[in-house]
């Protein structure tokens, strides 16, 4: 069975989805793979919020509050407000030197949204499909070899986008990577049977209250979406147990009675590629889930009936494969706040705040050059695997940086199959200007 498209995205992540339909709607028939029944990614298996769409404004007195990351992300948003699947920017207080706002969302409804939002845009979804193959002649992919319950199937497209996370399909075409394992895997599961004011209440009690961020509208308008503690002013039996499992104190949720994320980590001798060591990882996080709702139910008031309501279906990641690129985002670039005459985006947002800020609560640029996989003509890479550098890695691997590439990748793809170019001779006027177009914020 064979296929033909003009832009094929591998993987419907948090970048794949908006790559795949900055594509499909700048004219392309698009082919989005993606090995699960829905799409979401990180965004709904591994993180605690989207961060983030502004600027760190509150660190920095007198700096203005500006909205970095628009277009597609932020219509992501609103399809989720208009259908309960979120609060909005919520701004965090105390924690706001961390990050100015939480986007906090609904896990279920953000994989309804945009798999509509896909669907109306015309782009063909092979879910529950493996990508397992890629074909190529001198540096040019050529098709995509997938699996699924319906068989064996190779997909012909002029661009490829590599929005898989893991580098499945640079790494199948080639393209030069490296895998340096120098983070934690993750299984984040949601907690039911719980009180987010008892939490709140306990971190208060102990004086570790570092993180909150309340509803600013509609129906939970000032209750609880984000809450984070100090560690180091929790009981000590508490915290020490905590530590032993990888269980992070953060939670986010847009419920009530739920934690939607609470993540335990683990950190994996071997690469996230073994699936070997995977296997174990998995069994691993699933007994400090437990052990984690054992210390819910013990300790946080409410939450003595604490279940487990959900979990990923696989543990996510922070890195795997690192794909060599045409320029390698450095910690410089990004707490200088240097831009780029080929920037895709413009971002803010640093994991390590607050020991690590963009100047004077400013942002940095993404160039397009970033996402050019090296030795190779037709294919574009997003999120997690660009930039070795572990530092900046901490900036440009998170949520809305993954959403934001995305649109770039997708767009620029869209108009390299259009002119029948390679993604090097892309002229960076005209991608800036269709991105401008589409409401995406380049930088002043």
């Amino acid at each position: 069975m064979n296929r033909e498209c003009d832009v094929l995205v591998a993987g419907g992540g948090t970048g794949g989805v908006v790559a795949a339909l900055a594509a499909a709607r700048c004219g392309s028939r698009t082919t989005l793979i993606e090995s699960k029944g829905y799409t979401g990614g990180i965004a709904v298996e591994g993180g605690t919020a989207l961060h983030s769409f502004y600027n760190l404004w509150k660190a920095f007195p007198g700096v203005e509050k500006r909205q970095l990351v628009k277009g597609i992300p932020q219509e992501i948003i609103d399809r989720l407000a208009a259908i309960g699947g979120t609060c909005g920017h919520a701004e965090m207080d105390p924690g706001y030197d961390y990050d100015s706002v939480a986007t906090v969302i609904d896990t279920e409804l953000y994989k309804l949204a945009t798999m509509q939002m896909l669907e109306e845009a015309g782009v063909k979804m092979c879910l529950n499909t493996m990508l397992v193959d890629a074909k190529t002649d001198g540096g040019v992919i050529e098709k995509a070899v997938c699996e699924s319950r319906s068989g064996r199937e190779e997909i012909e497209a002029r661009m490829f986008i590599d929005c898989t996370g893991i580098g499945d399909l640079a790494a199948r075409a080639g393209a030069p990577h490296v895998e340096l394992n120098d983070h934690p895997v993750v299984n984040s599961f949601g907690v039911g049977g719980v009180s987010l004011e008892g939490y709140r209440q306990f971190l208060e009690g102990n004086g570790a209250l570092k993180q909150l961020a309340l509803a600013p509208s509609g129906p939970r308008q000032g209750k609880i979406v984000r809450l984070d503690a100090d560690p180091g002013k929790l009981p000590k039996e508490y915290i020490e147990r905590a530590r032993e499992i990888g269980f992070a104190q953060v939670t986010t949720s847009i419920h009530d009675n739920y934690f939607m994320f609470i993540k335990i980590n683990y950190k994996m001798a071997d690469s996230p590629t073994d699936r070997d060591a995977v296997a174990l990882a998995e069994l691993e996080l699933r007994k400090r889930q437990y052990k984690a709702i054992e210390l819910i139910r013990e300790f946080i008031p409410g939450c003595q009936n604490a279940f487990i309501a959900r979990t990923s279906p696989t543990l996510t990641i922070r890195r795997a494969r690192t794909i060599e690129c045409d320029y390698d985002i450095q910690l410089d670039d990004i707490l200088s706040g240097r831009h780029f005459d080929d920037d895709i985006m413009a971002y803010g947002f640093h994991d390590c705040a607050p020991r690590l800020k963009i100047a004077n609560g400013g942002d940095y640029g993404i160039p397009y050059r970033a996402l050019l996989a090296k030795n190779m003509q037709n294919l574009l890479v997003t999120g997690m695997m660009i930039t070795t550098a572990w530092e900046a890695h901490m900036s440009t691997r998170n949520t809305v940086s993954c959403m934001g590439q995305g649109q770039g990748a997708g767009t620029a793809a869209a108009l390299c199959a259009r002119q029948g170019i390679a993604t090097r001779d892309l002229p960076a006027t005209d991608l800036r200007e269709q991105l401008l177009r589409d409401n995406v914020y380049l930088g002043d």
